[in-house]
Protein backbone atom coordinates (compact mmCIF):
# COMPACT_ATOMS: atom_id res chain seq x y z
CA UNK A 1 0.00 0.00 0.00
CA UNK A 2 1.38 3.39 -0.89
CA UNK A 3 0.30 6.96 -0.61
CA UNK A 4 -0.65 8.78 -3.76
CA UNK A 5 2.73 9.40 -5.48
CA UNK A 6 1.90 12.95 -6.48
CA UNK A 7 1.15 16.44 -5.25
CA UNK A 8 -1.56 18.68 -6.66
CA UNK A 9 -2.93 22.17 -6.25
CA UNK A 10 -5.28 23.23 -4.66
CA UNK A 11 -4.43 21.79 -1.24
CA UNK A 12 -4.54 18.01 -0.92
CA UNK A 13 -7.40 17.95 1.58
CA UNK A 14 -9.95 19.77 -0.57
CA UNK A 15 -13.21 17.83 -1.01
CA UNK A 16 -13.06 18.07 -4.80
CA UNK A 17 -9.58 16.56 -4.95
CA UNK A 18 -10.67 13.84 -2.55
CA UNK A 19 -13.64 13.02 -4.80
CA UNK A 20 -11.44 12.94 -7.92
CA UNK A 21 -8.96 10.58 -6.25
CA UNK A 22 -11.76 8.30 -5.08
CA UNK A 23 -13.21 8.16 -8.59
CA UNK A 24 -9.78 7.15 -9.83
CA UNK A 25 -9.89 4.14 -7.48
CA UNK A 26 -7.98 5.35 -4.41
CA UNK A 27 -9.11 4.96 -0.80
CA UNK A 28 -9.20 8.08 1.40
CA UNK A 29 -7.43 7.84 4.76
CA UNK A 30 -8.57 10.58 7.16
CA UNK A 31 -6.25 11.47 10.04
CA UNK A 32 -6.50 14.20 12.65
CA UNK A 33 -4.05 16.49 10.87
CA UNK A 34 -4.13 15.22 7.30
CA UNK A 35 -6.05 13.36 4.64
CA UNK A 36 -4.21 11.26 2.08
CA UNK A 37 -5.06 8.53 -0.40
CA UNK A 38 -3.77 5.00 -0.74
CA UNK A 39 -4.24 2.22 -3.24
CA UNK A 40 -6.65 -0.60 -2.30
CA UNK A 41 -5.03 -3.49 -0.47
CA UNK A 42 -3.88 -6.58 -2.34
CA UNK A 43 -2.97 -4.94 -5.66
CA UNK A 44 0.05 -6.05 -7.65
CA UNK A 45 2.76 -3.45 -8.23
CA UNK A 46 1.78 -2.98 -11.89
CA UNK A 47 -1.85 -2.45 -10.87
CA UNK A 48 -0.82 0.14 -8.28
CA UNK A 49 1.21 2.00 -10.90
CA UNK A 50 -1.70 1.93 -13.34
CA UNK A 51 -4.03 3.25 -10.67
CA UNK A 52 -1.66 6.12 -9.89
CA UNK A 53 -1.35 6.99 -13.57
CA UNK A 54 -5.13 7.02 -13.93
CA UNK A 55 -5.39 9.27 -10.88
CA UNK A 56 -2.98 11.79 -12.43
CA UNK A 57 -5.08 11.82 -15.61
CA UNK A 58 -8.37 12.26 -13.73
CA UNK A 59 -7.03 15.07 -11.54
CA UNK A 60 -5.66 16.94 -14.55
CA UNK A 61 -8.97 16.45 -16.39
CA UNK A 62 -10.67 18.03 -13.35
CA UNK A 63 -8.47 21.11 -13.70
CA UNK A 64 -5.72 20.38 -11.17
CA UNK A 65 -2.04 20.99 -11.69
CA UNK A 66 -0.35 17.71 -10.69
CA UNK A 67 3.32 17.13 -10.00
CA UNK A 68 4.19 13.44 -10.04
CA UNK A 69 7.01 10.98 -10.55
CA UNK A 70 7.93 10.44 -14.18
CA UNK A 71 6.66 6.86 -14.03
CA UNK A 72 3.12 8.12 -13.45
CA UNK A 73 3.13 11.06 -15.86
CA UNK A 74 0.62 10.77 -18.69
CA UNK A 75 -0.90 12.77 -21.52
CA UNK A 76 -4.18 10.89 -21.20
CA UNK A 77 -7.22 13.14 -20.83
CA UNK A 78 -10.28 11.09 -19.78
CA UNK A 79 -13.73 12.51 -20.39
CA UNK A 80 -15.01 14.59 -17.50
CA UNK A 81 -18.70 14.30 -16.62
CA UNK A 82 -20.81 16.26 -14.20
CA UNK A 83 -20.96 14.21 -10.96
CA UNK A 84 -24.39 12.94 -9.95
CA UNK A 85 -24.01 14.73 -6.64
CA UNK A 86 -24.02 18.07 -8.45
CA UNK A 87 -27.65 17.54 -9.44
CA UNK A 88 -28.59 16.98 -5.80
CA UNK A 89 -26.54 20.01 -4.74
CA UNK A 90 -28.58 22.04 -7.24
CA UNK A 91 -31.63 21.35 -5.05
CA UNK A 92 -29.88 23.12 -2.19
CA UNK A 93 -29.14 26.06 -4.49
CA UNK A 94 -32.81 26.26 -5.46
CA UNK A 95 -33.75 26.31 -1.78
CA UNK A 96 -31.29 29.12 -1.08
CA UNK A 97 -32.89 31.16 -3.88
CA UNK A 98 -36.52 30.27 -3.13
CA UNK A 99 -38.66 33.37 -2.51
CA UNK A 100 -41.93 31.56 -1.74
CA UNK A 101 -43.05 28.42 0.04
CA UNK A 102 -44.16 27.04 -3.32
CA UNK A 103 -40.68 27.36 -4.80
CA UNK A 104 -39.19 25.64 -1.76
CA UNK A 105 -41.76 22.84 -2.01
CA UNK A 106 -40.97 22.36 -5.71
CA UNK A 107 -37.28 21.96 -4.91
CA UNK A 108 -37.93 19.44 -2.13
CA UNK A 109 -40.16 17.41 -4.46
CA UNK A 110 -37.01 16.29 -6.29
CA UNK A 111 -35.89 14.64 -3.05
CA UNK A 112 -39.19 13.28 -1.74
CA UNK A 113 -41.00 12.02 -4.87
CA UNK A 114 -42.25 8.53 -4.03
CA UNK A 115 -41.17 6.72 -7.20
CA UNK A 116 -38.21 8.55 -8.71
CA UNK A 117 -37.08 11.00 -6.03
CA UNK A 118 -33.49 11.17 -4.76
CA UNK A 119 -34.32 9.51 -1.43
CA UNK A 120 -36.22 6.68 -3.16
CA UNK A 121 -33.17 6.09 -5.36
CA UNK A 122 -30.91 6.13 -2.31
CA UNK A 123 -33.05 3.40 -0.73
CA UNK A 124 -32.56 1.30 -3.87
CA UNK A 125 -28.80 1.80 -3.64
CA UNK A 126 -28.70 0.66 0.00
CA UNK A 127 -30.84 -2.38 -0.79
CA UNK A 128 -28.77 -3.31 -3.83
CA UNK A 129 -25.56 -3.02 -1.81
CA UNK A 130 -27.08 -5.25 0.87
CA UNK A 131 -28.06 -7.81 -1.77
CA UNK A 132 -24.50 -7.76 -3.08
CA UNK A 133 -23.09 -8.55 0.38
CA UNK A 134 -25.50 -11.42 0.98
CA UNK A 135 -23.54 -13.79 -1.23
CA UNK A 136 -20.06 -12.29 -0.96
CA UNK A 137 -18.72 -15.10 1.22
CA UNK A 138 -16.95 -13.60 4.25
CA UNK A 139 -18.21 -13.98 7.80
CA UNK A 140 -18.96 -10.26 8.24
CA UNK A 141 -20.87 -9.87 4.97
CA UNK A 142 -24.31 -10.96 6.25
CA UNK A 143 -23.98 -8.49 9.14
CA UNK A 144 -23.10 -5.70 6.69
CA UNK A 145 -26.14 -6.61 4.58
CA UNK A 146 -28.43 -6.50 7.63
CA UNK A 147 -26.94 -3.17 8.69
CA UNK A 148 -27.53 -1.63 5.27
CA UNK A 149 -31.15 -2.80 5.23
CA UNK A 150 -31.61 -1.39 8.73
CA UNK A 151 -30.32 1.98 7.52
CA UNK A 152 -32.78 1.89 4.61
CA UNK A 153 -35.75 0.69 6.65
CA UNK A 154 -35.28 2.84 9.76
CA UNK A 155 -33.01 5.86 9.37
CA UNK A 156 -33.73 6.67 5.75
CA UNK A 157 -37.45 6.12 6.27
CA UNK A 158 -37.44 8.73 9.07
CA UNK A 159 -35.68 11.22 6.81
CA UNK A 160 -38.11 10.57 3.95
CA UNK A 161 -41.17 10.88 6.21
CA UNK A 162 -40.05 14.09 7.89
CA UNK A 163 -38.85 15.75 4.70
CA UNK A 164 -42.00 14.77 2.82
CA UNK A 165 -44.15 16.27 5.58
CA UNK A 166 -42.06 19.45 5.48
CA UNK A 167 -42.51 19.63 1.72
CA UNK A 168 -46.28 19.16 1.98
CA UNK A 169 -46.62 21.82 4.67
CA UNK A 170 -44.72 24.30 2.51
CA UNK A 171 -46.91 23.46 -0.50
CA UNK A 172 -50.06 24.26 1.55
CA UNK A 173 -48.86 27.64 2.87
CA UNK A 174 -48.82 29.69 -0.38
CA UNK A 175 -46.76 32.44 1.23
CA UNK A 176 -43.77 34.55 0.23
CA UNK A 177 -40.65 34.33 2.34
CA UNK A 178 -40.50 37.64 4.27
CA UNK A 179 -36.76 37.89 3.90
CA UNK A 180 -36.58 36.94 0.21
CA UNK A 181 -39.01 39.18 -1.64
CA UNK A 182 -38.55 39.28 -5.39
CA UNK A 183 -37.32 42.64 -6.66
CA UNK A 184 -38.29 43.77 -10.17
CA UNK A 185 -35.92 46.73 -10.06
CA UNK A 186 -38.67 49.10 -11.24
CA UNK A 187 -39.24 52.57 -9.76
CA UNK A 188 -42.88 53.81 -9.68
CA UNK A 189 -43.66 57.11 -11.41
CA UNK A 190 -44.86 58.57 -8.09
CA UNK A 191 -41.51 58.03 -6.39
CA UNK A 192 -40.25 61.37 -5.04
CA UNK A 193 -36.71 60.27 -4.30
CA UNK A 194 -35.10 60.36 -7.71
CA UNK A 195 -32.15 58.33 -6.40
CA UNK A 196 -34.41 55.35 -5.71
CA UNK A 197 -33.44 52.22 -7.62
CA UNK A 198 -36.51 50.08 -6.86
CA UNK A 199 -39.85 50.06 -5.07
CA UNK A 200 -38.86 47.51 -2.42
CA UNK A 201 -39.22 48.60 1.20
CA UNK A 202 -35.98 49.13 3.06
CA UNK A 203 -34.65 46.11 4.90
CA UNK A 204 -35.62 45.92 8.58
CA UNK A 205 -33.19 47.55 10.94
CA UNK A 206 -31.19 45.21 13.07
CA UNK A 207 -31.24 46.39 16.65
CA UNK A 208 -27.99 46.03 18.56
CA UNK A 209 -27.92 43.25 21.10
CA UNK A 210 -28.56 44.48 24.64
CA UNK A 211 -25.50 44.53 26.90
CA UNK A 212 -25.17 41.65 29.33
CA UNK A 213 -26.60 42.33 32.80
CA UNK A 214 -24.14 43.73 35.29
CA UNK A 215 -23.11 41.30 37.95
CA UNK A 216 -24.34 42.31 41.39
CA UNK A 217 -21.60 43.56 43.71
CA UNK A 218 -20.57 41.39 46.60
CA UNK A 219 -22.16 42.35 49.88
CA UNK A 220 -19.90 43.04 52.81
Amino acid sequence: MTRTPMNSSPAAATPRRTASSQRAGFVAVVRVHETYHRTPTGLAEDDESGLATDAVAHLRAAGYHVDCDADFDTDSCPASYLPLGSSVAHVAERLREAATTGEAADALTELTAAHDGVLAALEEVLTATADFHDGLGQAADPYIARRLRYLADEHLRVIRTDLSETRNQLADRHAPHPGRSTCTGEVPSTEQERSAVCACPPPPRTLPAPPPPMAAGLRR
